[in-house]
């Protein structure tokens, strides 16, 4: 069967080491594109941390869509109309916060707009995470967030030691409560317990019409897996870690030697 959705990551998987998207990726997406497959870029970054991507690759027409904060946002590029919204309650905000205290991590919040930290020392990664993604960061104390705030994803972020004990000191019934998925050795990602990649590509598949058996799903890091399981043909990069290689169908190419387009070519054009 034709594969009519491909699910694309970017950090990692689209994006080479230069952080570029090379000429031969980009040409196999518009090739893929003309055969009117819907190219989705899904990815842990909030949508003003992938306009430049969508932009470079023309992917602003009334037929595109957007999967952002790890699954946590489905959404047409052109209009905004959001597809599917799982997000974090004030409550939510609360729980993670003191939880982060109480393991010895840094933690930051993100909602559509900006990134808030409750940390006065600001941690470093959260600086670069405000860089990378094109959002602005603001430090407000606990009581200073309020209910009203639309919370999308949490992040403890630290020094990758740091981070690793912290989340071993976490207990199971809050890895339970939500969806927790570690997207790089600094991150760690703390969303609603139905948000993740591979929800997000099933929701956006439904909302298409297209089977889970036509799409095509290519990542390299924790937070793919659920959409690598998911996708009917699930593909790793070859800069892949293990955990996802294992789970694929098949391994590509390095993201610097045109991974997603050689996948492209292979099982698309």
């Amino acid at each position: 069967m034709s594969i009519k959705l491909v699910a694309i990551d970017i950090d990692g998987t689209l994006l080479n080491e230069k952080r570029e998207i090379t000429q031969e990726v980009k040409e196999a997406i518009a090739s893929a594109v003309k055969k009117n497959v819907a190219i989705v870029l899904c990815t842990g970054r909030p949508l003003p941390g992938v306009k430049n991507q969508l932009n470079e690759l023309g992917l602003y027409q009334d037929n595109d869509y957007v999967i952002t904060y790890n699954g946590a946002l489905v959404q047409q590029t052109k209009s905004g109309k959001i597809i599917a919204r799982h997000g974090l309650t004030y409550e939510d905000f609360l729980e993670i916060e003191v939880m982060a205290r109480r393991v010895g991590s840094h933690l930051h919040s993100i909602d559509d707009q900006t990134i808030y930290t409750t940390n006065r020392d600001i941690s470093p990664y959260t600086v670069h995470e405000a860089f990378l993604v094109n959002m602005p960061l603001k430090y407000r104390t606990a009581d200073e967030m309020t209910p009203d705030m639309s919370i999308v994803k949490m992040m403890m972020i630290d020094e990758p030691a740091i981070l690793d004990a912290a989340i071993a000191r976490l207990p199971q019934t809050f890895r339970d409560k939500y969806t927790t998925v570690k997207s790089s050795p600094f991150y760690f990602e703390i969303l609603n317990k139905e948000a993740s990649k591979g929800a997000a590509v099933a929701n956006l598949a439904q909302h298409l019409g297209i089977k889970q058996e036509e799409i095509m799903a290519i990542g390299d890091n924790e937070n793919d897996l659920s959409m690598i399981e998911y996708a009917g043909l699930g593909v790793a990069m070859g800069n892949a870690v293990p955990l996802i290689k294992e789970a694929a169908n098949v391994v590509t190419a390095t993201n610097d030697e045109h991974g997603v387009a050689e996948a492209i070519k292979k099982f698309v054009l």
